[in-house]
């Protein structure tokens, strides 16, 4: 036996075994009781609310490990923009609220190119 067959076998074993499992948790009820049971799986991860054009890549850069710099830039905006709520000081409020402007153009922009790079 090879390598490669012992693994698909260990796989296989596997798979019975989670097969079994949610197979007793559906006999004894236990699925249903579920908040999720039925119902979409929702990972929270942004995954339905990208672009079904960047979707594949994003998944890549996300399963690696790897940050888009558009991501980051969303994390700077909405950081910027809890400021700009706290923020007390009329002086300084306006040139935060332009910045904020500026990095939301700047993230629109390049949002558009990577829309317009993934088309055919």
């Amino acid at each position: 036996m090879t390598a490669e067959d012992k693994r698909a076998q260990r796989l296989q074993l596997l798979d019975d075994h989670i097969g079994r499992a949610l197979q007793e948790s559906q006999r004894s009820g236990e699925l249903q009781t579920a908040a999720s049971y039925g119902k979409p799986l929702d990972f929270g991860d942004g995954y339905e609310q990208t672009p079904h054009e960047l979707r594949m890549g994003m998944k890549v850069l996300k399963d690696a490990g790897f940050v888009p710099h558009e991501v980051t830039m969303m994390h700077e905006a909405a950081a910027l923009q809890a400021q700009i709520e706290a923020c007390s000081d009329d002086a300084l409020r306006p040139a935060l609220q332009r910045q904020l402007a500026m990095l939301q153009q700047s993230i629109a922009l390049r949002l558009e190119r990577l829309r317009g790079s993934a088309s055919p």
